[in-house]
C-alpha cells in the first residue's frame, strides 16, 4: 500500500534495532582555533597610537640634533606591523577533531591551507595527557599503535581541559558498546 509520500529515515529504524547511519554519524566534532588577541580595528588602533607616539617622540629627537634615533623609531614600528601581521596570519589555522563510531579524524589546517589528517580506530585509541600541578593541562595528544598526535596545541590549558573530558567522553561512550 504505497501512500506517495517519501520514507522518514530519521524515524525508519533497523530491523535488529540499530539505525544503519549511526555508525558515521560523530559523536564529538570540535574545530579548535588559536587564540586571536586582535581584531582588523585593534591592530589599527595598536599601529596608529604606536605610530603616533614614535613620531612626536622622533620630532622630539630630530629637534634636538639626534636624528639617527628617528630612523630607529621607524624601524621599530616596521617590527611592530610586521610582527602583528605575521600572527594574525597564523591565527587563521585550526584544527578538527571528529570522533564516530568507526573512526578518530584529527585535521589540521594550516595558515598557508595546507592540510593534514591522522585517522585511527577508535577502540584502539587512547589519551595521553600531560599535567602540571600549577599550569594545568600542559599536553594532550591521542596514541594509537605507536603514533602520535597531539590535539588542541595552541589552546590555553583550561581550554584543553574542556576538550580533554569532551573526547573522553566520546571516546568512552564509543568503547562502551564493545
Amino acid at each position: 500500500m504505497a501512500s506517495g509520500k517519501a520514507p522518514d529515515h530519521a524515524t525508519e529504524r533497523h530491523p535488529y534495532g540499530r539505525d544503519p547511519d549511526a555508525i558515521e554519524r560523530p559523536v564529538f566534532s570540535a574545530t579548535i582555533r588559536p587564540h586571536c588577541s586582535l581584531s582588523r580595528l585593534g591592530f589599527r588602533v595598536v599601529m596608529a597610537a604606536c605610530g603616533g607616539v614614535a613620531l612626536v617622540t622622533g620630532i622630539a629627537f630630530l629637534q634636538m640634533g639626534m636624528w639617527p634615533v628617528t630612523g630607529f623609531f621607524g624601524l621599530d614600528i616596521a617590527a611592530l606591523w610586521l610582527a602583528l601581521t605575521l600572527n594574525a596570519r597564523r591565527g587563521r589555522s585550526f584544527e578538527e577533531v571528529v570522533i564516530s563510531q568507526i573512526e578518530v579524524l584529527v585535521a589540521r589546517v594550516s595558515h598557508r591551507g595546507e592540510r593534514a589528517e591522522w585517522r585511527f580506530n577508535p577502540l584502539w585509541t587512547r589519551l595521553h595527557k600531560v599535567e602540571d600541578e600549577e599550569y594545568g593541562l600542559m599536553s594532550l595528544a591521542f596514541v594509537s599503535r605507536g603514533q602520535r598526535v597531539l590535539v588542541a596545541r595552541d589552546a590555553s590549558p583550561t581550554e584543553r581541559q574542556v576538550v580533554a573530558d569532551g573526547l573522553t567522553r566520546a571516546l568512552a561512550e564509543v568503547k562502551k558498546g564493545y
